[in-house]
């Protein structure tokens, strides 16, 4: 199973100041802060990261990439993909994130409802992109589907795999990822999940990886250094 760093990008900036070594070394000092987001992912490529996943924040709020120099700056500092979300709902926000240097798109769980410009993408950036999804059942039934009844959420990933989708990403939030939902998901659905954010520690990614989930996307907790990354890569193998 990977584990994906993720660095969230703001004004060009990530969010959260980078220490390596914070899960460890922190007393002694080691490691130096960044806020460079290209420093960063260049850290944790060094360290063994094969894949860095970008949030353009402002992207996502203005609905069209926007930190397309940063991501630039990155992919000119690392030799790994980088999967950039937020702001890439539309065949020409994906051409535009590609030309800036990234390899892979995440777009939003709206593009459900939008399946003809889902369709577009898809002839862009084919099996390198995937689809956002809200795991939480309040969310699912919350959300302002354009349809008669929320669907369930193994429906939507169905849809979306007939459509050509071959990577499904859950965003966790805050909550605690269920093991067993995800490992009959992993065997049931024909694309890979991958599981962004929710309360992980070093156990639930060594269940992440026996349920079969391909990969876990880590913001904060990598960055602040509350899981160690070297330990993470050895829970996760």
């Amino acid at each position: 199973m990977l584990i994906v760093p993720s660095i969230d990008i703001e004004n060009g900036r990530s969010r959260i100041v980078h220490w390596p070594g914070a899960a460890t070394g922190a007393a002694t000092g080691a490691g130096t802060p960044s806020d460079r987001p290209d420093r960063i992912a260049e850290r944790f490529v060094a360290a063994g990261a094969t894949l860095i996943h970008i949030v353009d924040i402002d992207g996502a709020r203005a609905g069209r990439p926007v930190n397309l120099e940063a991501i630039g700056r990155i992919a000119s500092r690392v030799a790994v993909p980088l999967q950039l979300a937020g702001g890439m709902e539309g065949a020409d926000n994906i051409r535009l994130a590609f030309a800036a240097g990234a390899t892979r798109v995440v777009v939003s769980m709206a593009m459900a409802d939008r399946q003809e410009t889902l369709r577009e993408c898809l002839a862009v950036a084919g099996d390198w992109l995937a689809v956002g999804l809200d795991p939480r059942p309040e969310r699912i039934a919350a959300y302002p589907w354009h349809r008669p009844a929320p669907p369930r959420l193994i429906d939507l990933a169905g849809e979306l795999v007939d459509l050509g989708v071959r990577r499904l990403v859950l965003s966790h939030g805050g909550a605690r990822p269920d093991l067993t939902f995800l490992a009959e998901m992993a065997r049931t659905t024909r694309a890979e999940i991958f599981v962004a954010g929710g309360s992980v520690d070093l156990d639930s990614i060594r269940g992440l990886r026996n349920a079969s989930i391909a990969g876990i996307i880590l913001g904060e907790p990598l960055l602040s250094g509350a899981v160690d990354f070297a330990k993470a890569l050895e829970a996760a193998a």
